[in-house]
């Protein structure tokens, strides 16, 4: 959503709940605290119906013919629990671990996705026949999120925001989300070109991404999750989206040197953001690569001298020995992200007395399926 959008939305909210806090501003629309002074001063100096409330929110005092028109009302989403839109094996997934998860610190990659437009394009239309309209999105774009494990944790009227790598862990979040993105982009477009012919009018979303940690806090048994972002992480995904033409996504470089090799960008080269004293390198997503994981992107680049490891190859060489022999083996390489595991067993299948060479191929696929590709 624009600024304005936001505005408009949070007017009419206030206007209809009398009173609301400001953390309940920021955490319906996604602020980080920049923008949330922003849209605060905005209404304090624009709106005299509009007064703090001893700084902990804000107050409506006029009578309720004297608000603007929110012209986006038809497109508010009913305010839902996550536990209502998100498919029961990721739900189950996150409240059996949830006690694991809380408190820690994770790498995450930040999603919002947005209808551009949707005030222009719903205002005329009464609030049934917009969310006939506008559902189907969501729907799309949530589906998107949970095929590849990220969780929604806010729908935000015409759009959402999600999480990959929290509450559920994944070393490859930021492809993920790259895929994710690339998958709504592709149902959003196919849906929209129905309306299109249907309905005569153009429906476009726009996609932002970045990588970088929050903490995760608590997580509800309705599976919302409190969250505080280190840093700029909401707020460059935030702006991201904002940047983004229609039918776009875009990705700041630190979410690139997560998916580098994986996925196709063109460079937009560095953008002003506000709240930051130097500009910020963008991407435009522009689709998935052949590659299925990072360790196949840098072998493809070209890998360094392989050193050391030498007990850890011989036990996986005997294991092939024995294989060969007939005597059917089940190895587990166990480690932290980043120790070597993937490049061992490269090291092991390729060398040449193990007569494997070309076996590095498909054992990959346990580890990410290629069935995460889009598309696939």
């Amino acid at each position: 959503m624009t600024f304005e959008e936001i505005l408009d939305q949070a007017i009419a909210m206030l206007q209809r709940r009398g009173r609301m806090t400001y953390r309940t501003l920021q955490r319906q629309f996604a602020l980080d605290e920049d923008a949330l002074n922003d849209l605060k001063d905005e209404l304090l100096y624009a709106h005299p119906e509009v007064r703090d409330d001893a700084g902990r929110g804000l107050v409506w005092s006029g009578e309720p013919s004297t608000a603007p028109p929110a012209t986006s009302a038809p497109a508010a989403t009913p305010e839902q629990a996550p536990l209502t839109y998100t498919p029961p094996y990721l739900a189950e997934k996150i409240l059996t671990s949830r006690s694991a998860l809380e408190g820690e610190r994770k790498q995450v990659t930040v999603l919002f996705a947005d209808l551009k437009g949707s005030m222009e394009l719903l205002a005329a239309r009464d609030p049934e026949e917009a969310r006939q309209l506008l559902d189907p999105v969501l729907e799309r774009m949530m589906a998107a999120v949970h095929r590849y494990e990220g969780t929604v944790n806010q729908v935000l009227g015409d759009g959402i925001m999600a999480l990959f790598g929290a509450p559920l862990a994944h070393e490859d979040h930021a492809v993920r989300a790259c895929y994710a993105a690339l998958a709504m982009q592709d149902a959003v477009g196919r849906y929209a070109a129905e309306v299109r012919r249907a309905q005569g009018f153009a429906v476009q979303m726009r996609v932002g991404l970045n990588a970088g940690e929050v903490v995760v806090r608590t997580i509800g048994n309705d599976l919302h999750m409190d969250y505080s972002a280190i840093g700029q992480t909401t707020h460059l995904a935030a702006r991201m989206e904002q940047l983004a033409r229609p039918g776009t996504t875009l990705l700041t470089a630190e979410t690139l040197r997560l998916v580098e090799g994986l996925v196709q960008v063109t460079a937009l080269g560095p953008v002003p953001i506000k709240g930051l004293d130097a500009p910020v390198e963008v991407y435009e997503l522009v689709g998935a690569s052949a590659l299925r994981g990072r360790f196949q992107a840098r072998v493809a680049g070209g890998l360094t001298r392989f050193v050391g490891r030498d007990t850890e190859l011989a036990t996986l060489r005997q294991t092939l020995e024995q294989a060969g022999a007939g005597q059917g083996q089940v190895v587990a390489v166990v480690g932290e992200a980043g120790v070597g595991k993937s490049r061992l067993v490269y090291e092991c299948v390729h060398a040449h007395h193990t007569g494997l060479a070309g076996a590095g191929e498909h054992l990959g696929v346990l580890r990410q399926s290629h069935a995460l590709l889009p598309g696939h």
